[in-house]
């Protein structure tokens, strides 16, 4: 018999992630080591990744990122985690070099054959990175979860961080919303993988937009940040409080797969939908015209998302149209205005 992934766990991708607040709370009342010469970014800003500059010219990426299974295919849950762990070198703008497996499995319960497929699924995406598989960990346990430690390369002053988006920026999100929605569906067995097979491809896609713009268009994106677990608000409210500005966006702009608001509608959601909503209160606002759906859809939990770029607003179209063969939902979704009380306005 084939035992389907997302049964075997209560949550699922990211949206397993712990909820923001509640990770502001735990990191609050640490005591953190004191910060050595050399570290560029650590987790002050909640930014996707650490830097390490090792030179004027080299700086390392550092991430890590793991879940429990999104998908029932091995080989696409795989898949899935390794681009959304080498998504935190691209948000950065650097290029990965060399991953690590994080790999906690219920031996009593799968097969081998099915952890072969998920390192298989993995392994295969990582090379589309050029990047390499050097080795991991793994344990025997209750639930299978499973990510990379990833490090990568940029140059040091050409880092994307969430703290240098620039008043008048357009901003561009690379892919569709709607993910955890679609997920929680399939979780529950009401969508089959058929019909996410859109959703699935978009996770499964690398965020390796660097490797289709010029010089010049990299040097026009100011900040940027991937949309994961805290979705499209709570990325960008971290985004807009790191910058001190206010982002205005639209909410008819968004790119959706088209099956999110029928799962939406539907009342697919999962607790992160609601741990979103409370972690952005009293920093985003809606408009009147905004409806119910798409403020979940604002909320909703992404695994493996786009990246929302800060850029110069005479490049906007430039990037879009270099970008748009390759990451077909890209568009203009708002715009960075001078700061408000608010982090985040929807209208």
């Amino acid at each position: 018999m084939t035992i389907k992934l997302t049964q075997t766990v209560k949550k699922g991708g990211c949206a397993a992630k712990v909820p923001a607040l509640v990770l502001r709370e735990i990191l609050g009342g640490l005591r953190f080591p004191p910060v050595i010469p050399g570290v560029e970014v650590d987790g002050a800003n909640f930014d996707d990744a650490a830097i390490f500059k090792i030179s004027d010219d080299v700086a390392l990426v550092q991430t890590l990122d793991f879940f429990t299974p999104i998908v029932d295919s091995p080989y696409d849950f795989g898949a899935i985690a390794a681009a959304n762990a080498l998504s935190d070198v691209y948000a950065m703008g650097g290029t990965p070099k060399t991953c690590m497996a994080i790999l906690a499995a219920p031996l009593a319960v799968l097969e081998p054959a099915v952890i072969q497929a998920v390192l298989q699924g993995a392994s295969d995406v990582i090379a589309q990175a050029g990047a390499s598989l050097v080795g991991g960990h793994s344990i025997d346990d209750d639930t299978l979860k499973f990510g990379l430690s990833v490090t990568g390369l940029v140059h040091p002053q050409k880092v994307w961080i969430n703290s240098l988006a620039q008043v008048g920026d357009k901003l561009i999100l690379t892919k569709p919303l709607g993910t955890g929605t679609i997920c929680a569906g399939m979780k529950r067995q009401d969508i089959d993988e058929s019909r996410a097979h859109a959703a699935i491809s978009s996770m499964k896609r690398l965020n390796n937009v660097q490797d289709f713009l010029t010089p010049d268009e990299l040097g026009q994106i100011h900040a940027a940040t991937d949309i994961t677990g805290f979705g499209l608000l709570g990325h960008g409210s971290q985004l807009a409080k790191a910058s001190g500005v206010t982002l205005h966006i639209s909410a008819t702009a968004l790119p959706v797969f088209d099956l999110t608001y029928e799962c939406l509608g539907q009342g697919f959601l999962t607790k992160a939908h609601r741990s979103n909503d409370e972690y952005t209160q009293k920093r985003v606002s809606f408009g009147t015209q905004v409806t119910e759906l798409q403020k979940l859809l604002s909320f909703d939990p992404q695994t493996s998302g786009g990246l929302l770029l800060s850029v110069s607003a005479q490049s906007a179209d430039g990037i879009i149209e270099a970008l748009r063969d390759h990451f077909p939902g890209t568009c203009v979704v708002g715009e960075v205005r001078a700061k408000s009380s608010l982090d985040v306005y929807l209208e």
